[in-house]
């Protein structure tokens, strides 16, 4: 039987692998994934389709698993990813919060960046 953390460790390993039929394999055919600008992909096919194009693309990708915390059926990545940006690597840190349905598959994924090098505005 696998586990939340079997699942969720498999999928982070075949993202920076580019393994996309493992990763699919962690997804529930009813998933959705909402990104850290509010794009969505309500279909795993799209899903796939997205990141299997977008990841082999982006120049000096790294992935930093910093911890990943399990509840239930419920999981939260603590990561960051690197890409280069003209020529030089630019971090960002990241939280993915990851559902899973009854079967122990990923059923929902959310993705929320934190925006390095930007003041927070005033407050009152």
């Amino acid at each position: 039987m696998r586990t939340v953390a079997d699942v969720i460790e498999r999928y982070l390993s075949c993202m920076t692998a580019h393994d996309w039929d493992g990763m699919a394999a962690c997804l529930a055919d009813d998933f959705t994934r909402v990104g850290p600008y509010g794009d969505t992909y309500e279909s795993k096919p799209e899903y796939v389709a997205f990141i299997a194009d977008l990841m082999p693309r982006l120049p000096g990708y790294s992935m930093e698993v910093t911890r990943v915390t399990y509840a239930g059926d419920f999981a939260v990545a603590e990561l960051s990813e690197t890409v280069e940006v003209e020529g030089r690597p630019h971090r960002t840190p990241e939280a993915l919060v990851f559902d899973l349905d009854p079967a122990g598959l990923i059923i929902r994924v959310e993705v929320f960046i934190q925006t390095l090098g930007v003041e927070p505005r005033n407050l009152p």
